[in-house]
């Protein structure tokens, strides 16, 4: 046989064998792709966040917080009230309330918020405590000229709590002052209310003056109708 013929026959059996053998692939290739799509995707799930902020904690650390911050002010208020009113480092009130062991963080919020911004405490110059009553008095003269001044001023009375809690031996001075003040309850809240007792506004009047003011009925009338 002609060589050229056999070259040409040779060249057909292999470009037949191929081609079978690449259509396979190709449907191989296609149908693993089309399995591939008709599997349904599975939704990934975002993972959950960790839940950092301990509530329970929280609530429990202020609880201690706040605690520590009410012995210190019942302290101070304490030493006021026994005369003892030079200020105070945050070292020495922890050493005079016990508390030396406080951690750094309770410290550090005591010294730059808690102390600092209580309305019952006051901070020196030379960053140290001391208790603040709500009057300065250091004995009776002083409170004596404090209820005249809000007897001039029409301030009205003080209430004994803000003296007691100003005045160091304040029973004592009370007693010794006697009928220069005058103790009035007040119906709201049953809180005695401290005045001045202005002697020299007294003055005796008639008997029978007396009996005419009383006899008057002033209920139901306001100052108008009795300037009227």
């Amino acid at each position: 046989m002609d060589p050229a013929l056999l070259k040409e026959r040779d060249a057909f059996k292999k470009r037949a064998m191929a081609t079978p053998v690449v259509e396979a692939r190709k449907r191989d290739r296609d149908s693993s792709a089309g399995s591939a799509a008709s599997q349904p995707k599975k939704k990934v799930k975002p993972p959950k966040p960790k839940d950092t902020y301990n509530y329970k904690a929280t609530s429990g650390s202020s609880q201690y917080n706040f605690s520590v911050l009410a012995k210190i002010v019942k302290h101070m208020k304490q030493r006021h009230l026994e005369g003892d009113t030079h200020p105070l480092t945050l070292e020495e009130i922890l050493d005079e309330t016990n508390q030396l062991d406080l951690g750094a963080r309770q410290k550090h919020w005591l010294a730059t918020e808690a102390l600092q911004n209580n309305p019952k405490l006051q901070v020196t110059l030379d960053n140290k405590y001391c208790f603040r009553p709500a009057y300065n008095l250091k004995d009776r003269k002083s409170l004596l000229r404090l209820l005249d001044k809000h007897d001039q001023r029409g301030l009205g009375g003080v209430l004994l709590e803000d003296v007691q809690e100003s005045l160091p031996n304040v029973e004592r001075h009370l007693k010794a002052l006697g009928d220069s003040i005058i103790y009035v309850v007040r119906p709201v809240d049953k809180k005695k209310v401290l005045f001045y007792n202005d002697k020299s506004l007294q003055f005796n009047v008639d008997e029978e003056f007396q009996k005419l003011w009383r006899s008057v009925a002033v209920e139901g009338i306001d100052d108008q109708k009795i300037e009227e």
